[in-house]
């Protein structure tokens, strides 16, 4: 039985809530580089929330803090507030995995905020995205 012929609805169409699964992690504005790359290596994550507003207003990613490093600035200095994107781009809870993964594409970004009735309920990535769609993916063996 192929995926599309399943009782099970193909990846595409699945709500993004059930990809977001894990707390969203947050970080004083003070934070250092050096405790954001911590928090995201202890939680295994890619970004994290900057401050405690809600709605959140900065995200740092795994990419911000590559850009820190390669300009060779102090990681034990360079603040969370000083690399943070405040450009979010926020999803719907109700959004299907198609419609959150095209908006990605369009933004060229790897992570997306879900929020439902105007609260934040998770950060996807790219890489959870991935992971639906693989999962859905028929195995071939070569």
């Amino acid at each position: 039985m192929t995926a599309s012929s399943s009782a099970f609805p193909a990846a595409g169409s699945i709500p993004i809530d059930t990809v977001t699964g894990d707390p969203v992690v947050r970080v004083d504005a003070g934070a250092t580089v050096v405790e954001i790359a911590n928090a995201m290596v202890a939680d295994n994550i890619g970004a994290v929330v900057v401050g405690d507003d809600d709605p959140p207003t900065a995200l740092v990613s795994e990419r911000d803090i590559v850009r820190v490093v390669a300009a060779g600035r102090d990681v034990a200095a360079v603040r969370a507030a000083d690399v943070a994107s405040t450009t979010l781009v926020w999803c719907d809870a109700d959004a299907t995995v198609d419609e959150v993964a095209t908006r990605m594409m369009d933004r060229y970004i790897r992570h997306i905020l879900v929020e439902r009735d105007g609260a934040l309920v998770g950060i996807v990535s790219a890489r959870d995205l991935l992971g639906v769609y693989s999962a859905d993916a028929e195995p071939t063996i070569g």
